[in-house]
């Protein structure tokens, strides 16, 4: 499900994420089903207990604030299909709807060409001032998005129109820019979210629901949340109430400092739940500081595609757990082309920072400068080392080609060759490249069949499929293949694992259990 301003967010089928952003229509999202406690921490006796006290007033605090949070509002003329005097598209109404009649008479009216009324779309947000000599204003991108003018209201009632000076989606944030010249304005700073811990005291000043000037306090639930919503998710979690139009305002520790931006919501009704989550300040503002003197963002670039580290491709790599990230294949032309980090490394740490997890990488490469020298921690071959890159620039994504496996079917292979762990292997040679399409850049062992149900097809291997290597050791012979094998075994290994190369040469690691 979607909100008219918001983003889709992959979630379970009974949850909805929602964007708080309001505008002239909405709806209303599903419920989500809370799991209840399964256990819980020993009592403490009441005569044990402190007096249960809440913050000390934050009325203080929030007087001195108030006046640099504001609230923003859009508009977007939504044109008709022949273009601006184009009729409006009828609405979609279930058969029979009493509404019917209505719809029919007034869309039936229109004519192309005879300037029919256009479709005006307001949304309602939050943001606030973070330089007050420049006029920069910050709120979320799905604030604006699509918008054709913007307007900010302080909180004395005055309105200044606004200028898009840079906008990231990734991230979803915005940088406005206002007249300072036409009101006096007030602005706050932002914190370092990383200290932030687990129960702190926040406040949220935004406009839900048009209501502008609204605070709420809450603490912190929980940090760098995953809500699957983009590349670079490390929400901070908070119970403090925010509702439809609190996005891009912001989330203030007790020093009246911004540690976060608030931007989504779990809810059952779109309103507060108490779960709701804000981009963190320390990632926030390496972004509003690019888009200020660039307009746009300026990442750092590894040149890698990676995928997670499982457990029995911890076991298979002679790793005591799984952590980092694996490198399943490096792409040509980029900063590590050079072979200073290979295919089948695992990276656990970058420029002094862990990796606990495949999500990490991204992240901390993404808010390095481009052109920075950095050290690199990898496993290679049970072995843990350190590497020199120096970073490219990671361009959009809607900029850059994708490739995509050529899929084409051949004619079934009937090659006899060595079977290993439930696939047939053959010679890698022209006849095979012919009959399953394989690229000459490709170098390995073909895999000529697969048997039904075997540790092979549950890993989705298929006939056309090729053998790089194995356990970071290069085959390029069926023999190779079985011999290597062989030798895992006598080792004590429990799993194998294998870099695959696609018809096209794409890279992908797959564990297979030798019992």
């Amino acid at each position: 499900m979607f909100l008219n301003t918001g983003r889709p967010v992959s979630r379970p089928a009974t949850a909805v994420l929602a964007l708080l952003a309001m505008t002239a229509t909405s709806i209303t999202p599903a419920f989500v089903p809370i799991a209840s406690a399964q256990t819980q921490a020993p009592a403490v006796p009441n005569s044990m207990q402190p007096r249960a006290q809440g913050p000390a007033s934050v009325a203080d605090l929030a007087d001195g604030l108030i006046d640099a949070v504001v609230n923003i509002s859009t508009s977007q003329t939504v044109k008709g299909q022949d273009g601006e005097s184009g009729p409006v598209p009828m609405p979609k109404v279930p058969e029979g709807s009493p509404f019917q009649e209505f719809f029919d008479e007034y869309f039936g009216k229109q004519e192309p060409g005879r300037n029919n009324p256009s479709h005006q779309v307001q949304s309602l947000g939050s943001g606030f001032v973070v330089d007050a000599e420049q006029g920069i204003v910050v709120t979320n991108n799905h604030v604006i998005a699509d918008a054709d003018e913007i307007e900010v209201n302080f909180n004395d009632g005055s309105k200044l129109k606004a200028e898009l000076i840079g906008k990231d989606t990734k991230t979803d944030l915005a940088v406005l820019k206002v007249d300072p010249k036409k009101h006096k304005l007030v602005a706050v700073k932002f914190g370092d979210s990383s200290k932030t811990r687990i129960g702190d005291w926040v406040m949220a000043i935004g406009n839900p629901f048009g209501l502008g000037g609204t605070v709420t306090v809450g603490i912190v639930s929980a940090r760098n949340r995953d809500i699957n919503s983009g590349p670079y998710d490390n929400f901070i979690q908070t119970d403090a109430a925010i509702n439809r139009g609190n996005s891009g305002g912001p989330l203030f520790d007790m020093y009246g400092q911004v540690i976060g931006i608030n931007t989504a919501i779990i809810s059952p009704t779109g309103g507060s739940i108490g779960i709701g989550f804000a981009i963190p300040a320390e990632l926030a503002s390496g972004v509003i500081a690019q888009l200020r003197q660039f307009g746009e963002t300026r990442r750092g670039w590894l040149g890698v595609r990676i995928q997670p580290v499982t457990d029995d491709i911890a076991e298979s790599l002679g790793m005591t757990s799984s952590r980092g990230a694996l490198v399943a294949g490096i792409i040509d032309g980029g900063p590590v082309a050079n072979g200073s980090i290979l295919a089948g490394d695992v990276i656990t740490r970058f420029d002094g920072k862990d990796v606990n997890n495949v999500k990490d990488l991204p992240r901390v490469v993404a808010e390095s400068p481009v052109g920075k020298e950095v050290d690199v921690v990898v496993i290679r071959k049970g072995k843990e080392q350190t590497v020199k890159v120096t970073l490219g620039r990671l361009e959009d994504s809607d900029q850059q080609a994708k490739k995509d496996d050529q899929t084409g079917q051949g004619e079934d292979g009937a090659v006899q060759g060595v079977d290993v762990l439930g696939m047939t292997l053959g010679a890698l040679d022209d006849d095979g490249r012919k009959t399953f399409g394989i690229s000459k850049e490709v170098q390995g062992v073909l895999v000529t069949e697969v048997q039904k149900d075997s540790v092979a097809a549950n890993k989705r291997i298929e006939a056309g499929d090729v053998i790089v290597d194995i356990a970071q050791e290069t085959v390029s012979t069926p023999e190779d293949v079985a011999a290597r094998i062989e030798k895992l075994r006598d080792e004590g290994r429990k799993n194998a694992l294998l870099m695959l190369a696609s018809k096209t040469g794409e890279l992908r690691f797959v564990t297979l259990q030798m019992d």
